[in-house]
This record gives C-alpha cells, structure tokens and sequence, in this order.
C-alpha cells in the first residue's frame, strides 16, 4: 500500500483488493472530514492506473507520468468564465472541476460530460475529480446524473465531500461510496516531525488541535504555528485578566486583516483549543487532559480568574464564526463581533 497516503487503512486495503480484481468502479464517492486525503487518495487511484512500473495500488511516484497526473494550474482570477471549463493536468488523462465561490458551475459539469465520452488520449483510462461535490447545485447535479449512470468504461469519476447529506439522492445511488474517517493523533504527529517543521512537541499539540485532519495541521508550518499559538494564548490572558478590551480589539483587528486571512481558521483553532483548556482546568481536569500541555502555568493562571459560563459562552461563539465560515461570512465584522462580546 502507498505510504503517501497517511489514515483511513481499510481503505486502502478496500482499493488494493479492487485493483487486484481488476473492476474499478466508474464512479466513486470519497466522502468524509476536510483534510483527510480524500482527494490524495483519487489521484493515487489515478497514478496507480496509469504509471508505467506498477499494476497494483501504489504508483511509483517517480516516473513521469506519475509527476505529471498531480501537476494542475488553477486559476487565480475571480472571473466566473475562468471556471467554467475542466483544469487538465500535465497528463491528459487526468482532470479536475473545482468550484467558483461556493458554486460548482453548470457549464463546468457540462464540459465534464463531453470530456468523460473522449476515449484516453496517453494511459489505460481517464480520470475525473469533483471536488467540494456537494457545491453542484440542482442544474448542476442533473447535469452530471447522465454521465453517471452510463459511464464509458475507459472514464472514472471521483466524487470528494465533506457535506455527504448535501448530495442528491439520485448522485449518491450511481456511486461507489467510501466514508473516511478522521486520522489518528499519532499518525498526524509522526508525519508533521519527519516533515521536519515542527519540533516533537508542537507535532503533538498539531496533531491535537487538528481533529484528525492532517489537512489542517499543515496549513501552518512549525514556526508560524508557534507564534499563531503565542498570539492567542494572549488573546486568552486578555479576556480573563480583566477583560482587557484594548488587547482584544488589537488582536481582532490583526486577525480581519485581509493580508492574512489563509491564517483566520488556524488562529481560531488554536484559540478554540486553549479556551477548551482553560475550561478543563477549571472544571479540575488532570493536567494530562489538556492539548498544550506546555503552557500549563499560563493556562492555570487564566483558570483562577475565568468564569466556566463566559469561557463555554466564547467557545459556543467561536464554534459558530466557523460554522458560518461556509457560507462566506465577512471575516472582518465577525471577528469584531466575535472579541467585542469577548471584551463585555
């Protein structure tokens, strides 16, 4: 089995009897938490296919087919048309529809559909990725049904999701589906270390704060972890120290800053989980309990001056700017909405 691919062992044991058998599925429904691999697992399916030194489940990596399956170029712009079409790799045989804001466009699935018909232009089969499916709206479901229910046989389709009960019914029936599941603590800690960004100590605090979803652990390497986790451990001391209203808006202000915002969901993880330990001291949890373990006297300190009410009542309201995060909130205002209740 590939070692590339990091969690979810029953299904890449599912994938190797699959492959061994010689009936891979035309199309295939990845459905589980972001930043599980879900994706990676599709292009791996794709690489296995199509490489030159390998039959089995597991490219090599190495040849130039391999490289050239998992190289796209998407667009930058934020022009509708840009997006209205399917982003080829640097293998022909390999594409992918990514949605527009929050939309998967018609003309998008469209182009799918035609494409889907070509017989392979370089490998044994073609291979096609929907991600964020649960993006298609009705018109854009419907258009894709057609293809679904009477694939080519040289095409495969690979569905990925996070929001399963968002899909239509009639996609979900036409579809293989394999439900992922979240990744092991440990298994997230041992990659971020032999990454060698993160010491062995912010590895674990990563690989806790992250919920099982590798994807999030490395959208910050081990330095701009530290200061992120720096910068709202004050965010905590600030808002049990007296309410410190001036700090709370500095750091609101930091944080709806535009300039940053690949940052926002990490730093509001980061602060989720030390509010959540706080909460725990205070409630006279052992300190082994806790993710950041290493600022115990910090944390401890905010314990003796917090409340259990206020500190369930920020967490309840951090949980809910993630939430809205979906639906594409402004960043800037629910952040200063987020610390002014903070801050009363």
């Amino acid at each position: 089995m590939p070692d590339r691919l990091i969690g979810n062992t029953e299904i890449k044991e599912f994938l190797g009897r699959i492959f061994a058998s010689g009936r891979l599925p035309g199309a295939l429904l990845f459905s589980g938490p972001e930043g599980v691999g879900k994706k990676q697992f599709a292009l791996e399916i794709a690489r296995s296919v199509l490489c030159a030194e390998t039959e089995t489940f597991g490219a090599c990596g190495q040849c130039s087919v391999c490289k050239r399956a998992i190289k796209f170029v998407f667009p930058t712009s934020d022009k509708k048309d840009d997006y209205e079409r399917i982003f080829i790799s640097e293998h022909a045989d390999v594409g992918q529809v990514i949605a527009f804001r929050r939309n998967i466009l018609v003309d998008a699935i469209r182009a799918l559909e035609r494409e889907a018909n070509f017989r392979p232009y370089e490998g044994k089969a073609r291979f096609f990725i929907v991600d964020d499916a649960d993006k298609m709206n009705v018109q854009a479901a419907n258009a894709l049904l057609k293809t679904l229910e009477e694939p080519p046989p040289t095409t495969h389709i690979f569905l990925i999701t996070s929001r399963y009960n968002s899909l239509l019914a009639t996609i979900i029936s036409r579809c293989q589906v394999m439900r992922f599941q979240p990744i092991a603590e440990t298994e997230i800690e041992k990659f971020l270390t032999a990454t060698k960004e993160f010491s062995p100590e912010d590895a674990l605090v990563a690989a806790r704060i992250s919920g099982g979803s590798l994807g999030r652990a490395l959208q910050m390497n081990g330095e701009e972890f530290r200061e992120h986790r720096m910068a709202m451990m004050e965010v905590v001391e600030a808002r049990t120290a007296g309410r410190n209203r001036t700090a709370l808006l500095r750091a609101a202000e930091e944080m709806g800053d535009a300039r940053v915002k690949d940052d926002y969901e990490p730093r509001l993880e980061i602060l989720q989980s030390l509010l959540r330990d706080v909460w725990q001291l205070k409630k006279g949890r052992a300190k082994d309990l806790l993710i950041n373990t290493d600022l115990y006297d910090r944390l401890a300190r905010c314990a003796e001056n917090a409340a259990a009410d206020d500190l369930t009542f920020f967490i309840a309201e951090i949980e809910r700017v993630r939430e809205n995060l979906l639906v594409n909130i402004n960043r800037k205002i629910a952040t200063d909405a987020l610390f002014m209740s903070a801050a009363k």
